[in-house]
Parts: structure tokens; sequence; C-alpha cells
């Protein structure tokens, strides 16, 4: 379980919000509170010229202000605010890991972990978010694994920026293994635990048609995008890959199909890459429905560390990222799917190893 004190204010200033919203009062009593009654008193609207704002929150408000101009400008006849400045939200969050080694076309191996499922409850004011997140494997039953994950993103009408983490160890299994096939002729399905996987990405990118296109309407629901477009984007992204896959404890009926003698493979490297694709909004309806789907390869340098699987220390990078999304809106409610699938090559000699994390997640919340 996963907890921000922050999560405790949040909810006092609510309180106080529906205090103050049922016991309005009037301009006389109004200049005489404290700036951050005031603030409440508005229903948190910041720019409302009465607040008596000291220079320091005085100058924080300048900086969004200015912040929100510049940098989520919009043409209204394509997007436009949904007009509320909180969001409450409900979402499960679901992802596995896979690995795949390339010997041949027809000689590979195939590892997928189980499905992880996470909980989560979060409340957001504007920029600031917080909540709690649940493993959703132990609250019911499921087979549960030693796992982290941690998510970060940000988005504007310019640019979109990110961070993913996600560590795991155990908990998988291999479902190709070269030319093996079990004895009763079944699919495989062998159960493998000696494999662990830490993932750490970042990346941030330009919106070229940033008046038109709102990503924020199709992954953080404080948009509305009226009209269809789309835009190319760039930018740059990092990575870091620490992985370890032993099959020394296979059964032997099973090593004598690997297709290379060694038993042990480390893959430690880290990518810096440029990142180019296109997303694209398709408004169904105005303000209901909306389908957003987003391509973004990266070609870069990859540095590998010593102790790294038949790889040099510098080596080309080339990794891809896809992100989709249906997004539904009545009146303040919202609910949407959002999948994200992230994947990195590792050409090594005599092979290729490709790691991926495809995630989906389902969210329902409302805006007040």
């Amino acid at each position: 379980m996963k907890f921000r004190h922050s999560a405790i204010l949040i909810l006092i200033l609510l309180a106080a919000q529906g205090i103050c919203a049922a016991n309005p009062v009037d301009s006389a009593e109004f200049s005489r509170l404290p700036w951050v009654r005031q603030l409440i008193a508005a229903n948190f609207d910041v720019n409302h010229p009465g607040i008596n704002y000291p220079k320091f929150a005085r100058f924080c408000v300048n900086v969004y202000n200015w912040g929100d101009k510049t940098f989520n400008d919009y043409d209204s006849t394509y997007v436009v605010g949904t007009g509320k400045k909180w969001k409450a939200m409900a979402r499960s969050y679901n992802w596995i890991t896979g690995n795949e080694m390339f010997f041949s076309s027809k000689n590979y191996l195939r590892i997928r972990s189980n499905l992880y499922s996470d909980l989560g409850a979060h409340i957001s004011f504007m920029a600031v978010s917080t909540g709690y997140t649940w493993d959703a494997n132990a609250i019911f039953g499921g087979e549960t694994s030693l796992r982290r994950s941690f998510n970060f993103n940000f988005v504007c009408g310019l640019f979109s920026a990110g961070i993913n983490y996600s560590k795991a160890n155990g908990g998988t299994k291999i479902t190709h293994f070269g030319d093996y096939r079990p004895g009763d002729g079944s699919s495989l399905d062998y159960k493998f635990n000696d494999i662990s996987q830490e993932t750490l990405s970042a990346n941030i990118y330009y919106f070229f048609n940033h008046r038109k296109y709102s990503q924020s309407a199709a992954y953080n629901f404080s948009r509305y995008q009226l009209k269809s477009a789309g835009t190319w984007m760039i930018g740059f992204s990092y990575d870091r890959q620490k992985i370890g896959i032993d099959f020394s404890g296979l059964p032997s009926q099973m090593l004598e199909y690997l297709p290379k003698l060694e038993t042990d493979y480390h893959f430690f490297y880290r990518d810096y890459d440029v990142l180019a694709g296109y997303g694209y909004n398709w408004v169904l309806k105005p303000r209901t429905w909306l389908i957003n789907a987003t391509v973004l390869p990266s070609i870069g340098y990859k540095h590998s560390y010593e102790g790294t699987t038949d790889g040099k220390k510098d080596m080309f990078s080339a990794n891809i990222r896809v992100n989709g999304s249906v997004v539904y809106n009545h009146r303040s409610l919202f609910a949407a799917i959002i999948g994200n699938f992230e994947g990195h090559s590792y050409f090594a000699r005599g092979f290729t190893f490709f790691n991926s994390i495809p995630s989906v997640s389902f969210i329902t919340g409302v805006r007040f």
C-alpha cells in the first residue's frame, strides 16, 4: 500500500470547501478573512479579485497564470477546459513483463510474467495529485511476487514528460523454449522464478500542433477535444535496464533445447535516444467520446556495462513506445481505458534480446 500524507490536507480542504459552499459569506465579511480562508470561500478560484494574497502567494499565482497561458494556449474551436479544478478517480492498473531471445526466426525463447494488478484511489487539484494504491493480487488472493512500480506523468499543451519505474523478481512462466515441447503435447507453460528485472525510463517530447491537439484530453481528463486533430512529436528518452536470467535450474530435458550453451544471461545497459512519432485524437462526439493513438519509436546510443552477456560497450539503441486511450465523458463524470506498451531491444552477438512492459488501466472519476 502506498500513501502520501498530503491526502489528509486535501480532505480537510474539501471539507472546508463544502462548508463554505453551504454557508456563503458576504463581501464585507469576505474582505476581513485571512487569505487562505478567502481562497476556500472563493471555491479555490485562485484568480478571484477579492483575495488578499501575501507577496509570495501572489508571486506563485502569477507564475501559475504565466505557465498556464504559455503552456496551455489552445485554439478554442478544437480544445477547451473542463471548467473544473478537482478530480477524484478510481484506477485499476494491470501490467506484465515480457522477455524474448531470438536466435533465428524459428528458434527463440519467450518468458512472460504473471499479471500484476494494482488498485488506486486518487484525488487531484489542478496539477497536484495524491492517493492510495493497493496490491490487488494480495487483496483477492491471487499469486503475488516481489515487485514495485512507480509512474509519474506531466502533460501540458506544449509537451509531455514522464518517468516510469518497475522492479520484479520471479513470478514468470516460460511459454516457448526453442524446439522443446512437453511430453503430453500441451502448450509450454513452465513456472520460472530465476529472473529479475529492473527498468527505469524517462522521456519528454514536444507537440508541434499543440494549439489543436490535446494529450491531456486523452490521458489526464483536464481538457475536452472538440474536433479531431493530430500532431507530430519529437523529444528525448532515457532508459536503464538491469535484467538477470538463470536457466541452470531447469530440468535437463529442457536444457537440451537451449539454443546456446550459456545458461546465465545478464543485461545491464543505458539508452540515450531521440524519439519521434505521431499522435491523433479522434472525436466521435464532442465532450463525450474520444479515442487516442500515439506511436513513438526512438533510436540512439546504448552503453552496456561490464558483465553484460555478449555485448559491446557502445552499441546502437532502438526502442518503441505505443499509447492508446478510449475516453467517455458524461457531464462531470468520466471513464477511460488506457493502454501502454514499452519495448526495448538489445542486439548481441548471435541473438537479439527484446524486453517489454505492456499495461492497461481502467479509470473512472468525477470532476468538481
